[in-house]
C-alpha cells in the first residue's frame, strides 16, 4: 500500500515529526487537544524528497489528494475554495522536522483572485482589507512563486502610493490606494516572467507547494543546514491551512510570543504583536510592535486565554515554546507552536528552573541546551548593538569561538614580546605554523588569510582558548609592509585596532566594547547533574601548566594529550633542540639532550603537581625535526644576501646544507612519530627519563602522580614492541634510582589505518589506545586537511557529497568503524585496555556521542570545549535510556 502523503491536521500527532514536520505535527497534536486552530492539512516531508529527487517534478496523483483533503478543511469551515460567493483562503507553509526558523518560504491569502476578492468585500464589508489582503497575496505569489525581486517590483510600487497620498505607514493607505496596487502588480508580473497572474486557485496552490518544496534547496536554507548539521535529505513538510486574518480592523491582532524570554531565559511572557496587522509585518518589522503585555491591557479575557493555552503547551512540550498568533475579530487562533531557540545562558538558565518547577526531569533538562553553543557562556563576547554600529572588514571561518580587541602586529616575535609586556595585539598572519605558538600564546586573538577550522591556526587557538578568524581571503596582507587591505581598498596597518569575533568568524574595525562571560549558579547546577548522569570521561589536551589550570577549572578529569613539540618551541630552548637535530654523532646529540633534560624535567614536574591524582597522557615527540628549523628559503635568502655584501655566510650555509638534508618530499608521512624515537632513541629516552624522575620526585613529595606515555604513529606492532622496550627499561631504571614505584601505563595512539586492522597484534603491548582522529582521518580519507579545507571540503559538504566536514565531526561510517573495530579486535586479547580519542573530535558533540556509543572510556579536547564534551556525554546517556 502506498505511503500516505497528505494529512489533515486532526489525523496527526506530536510523534509524527519526522513525517508531518515539527510545524505540521504540533498543528495536529494542538488540534487534537482542542485548541482553536485553523483546520488545514499537510503534505509529508517524504513527498518533498520525492519532488526534488524526481528534478522537480510533481509527485503523480498529489494534487488530486490535496483535493480530496482540501474538501473536509471546507467542510470544517463553512466555506469553498475559489468559491466567488464564499471563499476559503489558506496559507502554503514550510515545516522541516528540525526548526529552520526564516529558512524557507510561506505564502498567505491564497486562493484570492478579481472575483473572490469581491466576494470577501460584501462577507467583510471592509473593502481596505480584502484589497490589503490581495495585494499582499500578489507580492508573496510573485516573490516566492515566481522568484521575482520582491523589493525591486513591489515594495517600490507600495512605496510610490504612500508618497502619492502623503502617508508613512502601510496601514494608512486608504482602499483605493491599495486597489490601484493589484492591477499594477499583476502587469509587472507578466512584464517579468511572461506569464499572466493564475486566477484559478487550483494552479495557484500547486504553484506555491511547489516553491515551498524548492526553497528546502534556497542557498540559505543549505546553509543553516550546513551549520547546525541538519541532515540534507530530510526535507519539509507543507502546511496548507485556513487563513484567519488579523488585519480586519482594531479587533484583529498578530503576534509572537515564547513563553519565557529567549534572551536571558526569566520565566516571563514575552513577546510583540500588532494589532490590524498580518504575521509578516511583526516578523519583517514593517511597523514598529508592541510588547505582548500590552495585550492584557487591550483584549485582557482574549490575553489570558493565550496565556492559559501557552502554559499547558510548555507543560505538555516540557520546553519553551515559541507560539505565533492571530486575532481575527475577538476570536484567538493559534496558528503555530515550536520549541523555542534561545541563547545558551538561557537555555541552561530554562532548564535549571524547569526541572525544579518539577517540570521536567534532570534527564530532560540536560537535553534542553545545545551542546554546540554552550561555550559561548564561557567567552567573551561583543555588545550587540555596538557590533551592529561596526564595520566589518572582512569574514572567514569561525575557527575558534570567542571576542577579541587588539592592534594588528604581523610578525610573531613583535606579538609575544609586546603581548608579554601586556599590551593587547591582534597576530594577523598569511597563515601560522608551529614556530607561531609564542607569538599567538600571548595575542588577544588571532586572523589568518588562509587556513580552515581545523587549520593550524584553528587548532591551537581552540586549546589556547584564543578567538581565531582563518581563512579570510577577501583580504590581503602585505608583511614586508605591514599591511591589511580589505575588500573595498581602506588599507590597515600596523597597530591599527581591530576586532574579532571567532565564534561568527567577523573582523571589524576599531574596538568594538566587550561583554565579560558571568558563570552563575544555574551553571554549576546543570553541570553537577551532567557529571551525574555521564559516564565517559573527558580530559584535555594540554601542553603547559597554564593549559592545566584552565583544564582543571573546566573540569577536566586528566590529561589524555600532552604535546611535547609545543614545549620545544620555546625562544629558550629552541636552540639546543636544533643542536640536538644538526649533531652528527649520537655522543654529540645526547649532549644537547643533557640540556634539555632539566627543562623537561621542570615542564613534567609542574604539569604532574598540578594535576595531582589525575593520569597525564604524554605524546611523545612527534612532529618532523624540520619544524625546529628555519625556513629553506628565508635561509636561501638570508645566504644571498650575506654574499651580496660580502660578509661570512658559511654558518648560515652550513644550517642550510643540513636542512636540506632533513627535507622530505612529504614530511607528515616521514621521519616522524615513533619513526623518529626509533631512529633517534635518545631522544625519546631523554623524554621519559624527565617524566619518570618528575614523578618519582612528585611520589616522594606524597602526590598519588598517573604518568602514561603515549608512542606515536604506530604502524606495524614491532614498532610499538621495540620502542617499548626500550623506554620501560629506562622508567625501570630511574624508580630504581629514586628508590620509588611509580604506577604508569605504555600505550600507542592508533592513526594510521594498518594498525587499526592490526589493533589485536598491537594491544598485547599497549595498555591504552589513544586514537589521534585527525590524522587517522588524513589518512582514511587520503587527504591534506589543510589542503582539503581550502580547496574542496566546503564544496563537498555544500553539494552533499559529505555530510559534514570529517575534520570537524567524526566520520562514523569510516573512520570510526576502524576505531570500534580496533577496540574490538585489542579487547579480545587484552580485556583491561583503556580506549580514548584525543584528537579535536574529542571536544565535538557528535563524535562524542559516538565515542560514548562504541565504549570508549575517555576523549580530550581543548580545555574550553571540556564543558560540551561533558554534556555531549551526558546526553548520550539519556538518548541511550530513552
Amino acid at each position: 500500500m502506498a505511503q500516505k502523503r497528505v494529512w489533515l491536521f486532526r489525523e496527526g500527532n506530536a510523534d509524527m515529526r519526522n513525517l508531518l514536520g515539527g510545524k505540521g505535527a504540533n498543528l495536529a497534536e494542538m488540534t487534537n487537544l482542542g485548541l482553536p486552530v485553523p483546520p488545514g492539512l499537510t503534505i509529508t516531508t517524504e513527498t518533498c524528497m520525492d519532488y526534488i529527487n524526481a528534478g522537480n517534478k510533481m509527485p503523480e496523483g498529489l494534487m488530486d489528494e490535496v483535493r480530496t483533503a482540501l474538501k473536509e478543511v471546507e467542510a470544517q469551515k463553512g466555506q469553498k475554495f475559489g468559491d466567488p460567493v464564499n471563499p476559503l483562503l489558506v496559507s502554503v507553509r514550510s515545516g522541516a522536522r528540525v526548526s529552520m526558523p526564516g529558512m524557507m518560504e510561506t505564502i498567505l491569502n491564497l486562493g484570492l483572485n478579481d472575483e473572490t476578492v469581491e466576494a470577501m468585500i460584501k462577507l467583510t464589508n471592509n473593502p481596505r482589507f480584502c484589497y490589503d489582503s490581495y495585494r499582499r497575496f500578489l507580492t508573496m505569489f510573485g516573490s516566492v512563486a515566481w522568484e521575482m525581486d520582491r523589493q525591486k517590483y513591489f515594495e517600490s510600487e507600495l512605496e510610490k502610493v504612500k508618497e502619492r497620498e502623503g502617508v508613512k505607514q502601510d496601514t494608512e493607505i486608504s482602499a483605493e490606494g491599495l486597489k490601484s496596487l493589484i492591477p499594477v502588480y499583476k502587469a509587472v508580473i507578466k512584464e517579468v516572467t511572461g506569464k499572466e497572474f493564475p486566477q484559478d486557485p487550483y494552479v495557484q496552490l500547486q504553484e506555491a507547494i511547489e516553491a515551498v518544496f524548492r526553497s528546502w534547496n534556497i542557498p540559505r536554507a543549505v546553509a543553516y543546514r550546513n551549520m547546525n548539521k541538519i541532515d540534507h535529505n530530510f526535507g519539509t513538510a507543507v502546511n496548507v491551512q485556513s487563513m484567519v486574518f488579523g488585519n480586519m480592523g482594531d479587533d484583529c491582532a498578530t503576534g509572537v510570543s515564547f513563553t519565557r524570554n529567549p534572551a536571558t531565559g526569566e520565566n516571563k511572557f514575552y513577546g510583540e504583536y500588532l494589532t490590524n496587522a498580518q504575521g509578516e509585518d511583526v516578523v519583517a518589522g514593517i511597523r514598529t510592535p508592541k510588547p505582548i503585555a500590552e495585550l492584557e491591557t487591550e483584549m485582557p479575557d482574549l490575553y489570558r486565554q493565550y496565556v492559559d493555552i501557552a502554559k499547558k503547551l510548555e507543560l505538555g512540550y516540557k520546553d519553551v515554546q515559541d507560539m505565533e498568533f492571530t486575532i481575527e475579530k475577538g476570536k484567538l487562533y493559534i496558528l503555530q507552536t515550536r520549541n523555542g531557540k534561545r541563547t545558551a545562558a538561557a537555555a541552561v538558565r530554562i532548564a535549571v528552573e524547569m526541572c525544579e518547577e518539577g517540570i521536567i526531569s534532570k534527564e530532560r533538562a540536560i537535553q534542553l541546551v545545545d551542546p554546540y553553543s554552550v561555550n559561548q557562556i564561557l567567552l567573551p563576547c561583543f555588545d550587540t548593538k555596538a557590533m551592529a554600529e561596526a564595520k566589518k572588514i572582512s569574514s572567514g571561518v569561525n575557527a575558534s569561538p570567542g571576542a577579541a580587541v587588539g592592534k594588528i602586529v604581523f610578525d610573531t616575535e613583535e606579538a609575544a614580546t609586546r603581548g608579554e609586556a601586556g599590551e593587547k595585539v591582534i597576530l594577523v598572519r598569511i597563515e601560522t605554523c608551529p614556530d607561531d605558538i609564542h607569538g599567538m600564546a600571548v595575542a588577544q586573538g588571532v586572523l589568518t588569510l588562509r587556513g580552515g577550522a581545523t587549520s593550524h591556526a584553528a587548532v591551537v587557538a581552540k586549546g589556547m582558548g584564543k578567538p581565531c578568524v582563518s581563512g579570510c581571503e577577501d583580504i590581503k596582507i602585505d608583511l614586508d609592509n605591514e599591511t591589511l587591505t580589505a575588500a573595498d581598498g581602506t588599507v590597515y596597518r600596523k597597530d591599527d585596532v581591530i576586532s574579532l569575533d571567532g565564534g561568527k568568524g567577523l573582523v571589524m574595525a576599531g574596538a568594538v566594547k566587550l561583554v565579560e562571560a558571568q558563570i552563575d549558579d544555574n551553571w554549576n547546577k546543570f553541570f553537577s547533574w551532567v557529571d551525574e548522569i555521564r559516564t565517559i570521561k573527558v580530559e584535555a589536551n594540554a601542553d603547559t601548566p597554564k593549559d592545566i589550570i584552565n583544564a582543571l577549572k573546566f573540569g577536566a578529569e586528566g590529561v589524555g594529550l600532552c604535546r611535547t613539540e609545543h614545549m620545544f618551541m620555546d625562544p629558550e630552548r629552541l636552540p639546543w633542540v636544533q643542536k640536538m637535530i644538526i649533531a652528527g654523532t649520537p655522543e654529540a646529540r645526547k649532549e644537547a639532550l643533557a640540556k634539555l633534560l632539566p627543562m623537561q624535567y621542570a615542564d613534567f614536574y609542574a604539569m604532574f603537581k598540578e594535576l595531582g591524582d589525575k593520569p597525564l597522557t604524554v605524546r611523545l615527540l612527534d612532529p618532523p625535526l624540520h619544524e625546529f628549523l628555519p625556513n629553506k628559503e628565508d635561509l636561501i635568502a638570508e645566504v644571498a644576501a650575506l654574499k651580496a655584501t660580502g660578509k661570512d655566510a658559511s654558518e648560515k650555509e652550513e644550517m642550510l646544507h643540513i636542512v636540506e638534508g632533513l627535507s622530505e618530499s612529504n614530511p607528515m608521512m616521514g621521519l616522524r612519530g615513533c619513526r623518529l624515537g626509533l631512529t633517534y632513541p635518545e631522544i625519546n629516552e631523554m623524554q621519559v627519563r624527565a617524566i619518570f624522575e618528575a614523578c618519582c620526585d612528585l611520589k616522594k613529595e606524597g602526590y598519588a602522580v598517573k604518568p602514561w606515555v603515549m608512542i606515536p604513529l604506530i604502524g606495524h606492532v614491532n614498532e610499538l614492541k621495540v620502542a617499548k622496550e626500550i623506554l620501560v627499561r629506562v622508567a625501570k631504571d630511574v624508580m630504581t634510582e629514586k628508590g620509588v614505584e611509580v604506577e604508569y601505563k605504555f600505550g600507542t595512539m592508533i592513526e594510521i589505518p594498518r594498525a587499526a586492522l592490526t589493533a589485536d597484534e598491537i594491544a598485547e603491548h599497549a595498555e591504552f589506545f589513544s586514537f589521534g582522529t585527525n590524522d587517522l582521518t588524513q589518512m582514511t580519507f587520503g587527504y591534506s586537511r589543510d589542503d582539503a579545507e581550502g580547496k574542496f571540503l566546503n564544496r563537498y559538504v555544500e553539494q552533499k557529497i559529505l555530510p559534514s566536514n570529517p575534520f570537524e565531526t567524526l566520520d562514523t561510517k569510516g573512520v570510526g568503524q576502524l576505531v570500534e573495530m580496533s577496540m574490538t579486535k585489542g579487547k579480545a586479547v587484552n580485556p583491561a585496555l583503556v580506549g580514548g580519542v584525543c584528537g579535536e573530535h574529542g571536544g565535538d558533540p557528535d563524535s562524542v556521542k559516538f565515542c560514548h556509543k562504541i565504549g570508549l572510556n575517555y576523549v580530550s579536547c581543548s580545555p574550553f570545549r571540556i564543558p560540551q564534551a561533558k554534556l555531549a556525554a551526558a546526553q548520550a546517556v539519556a538518548e541511550g535510556n530513552k
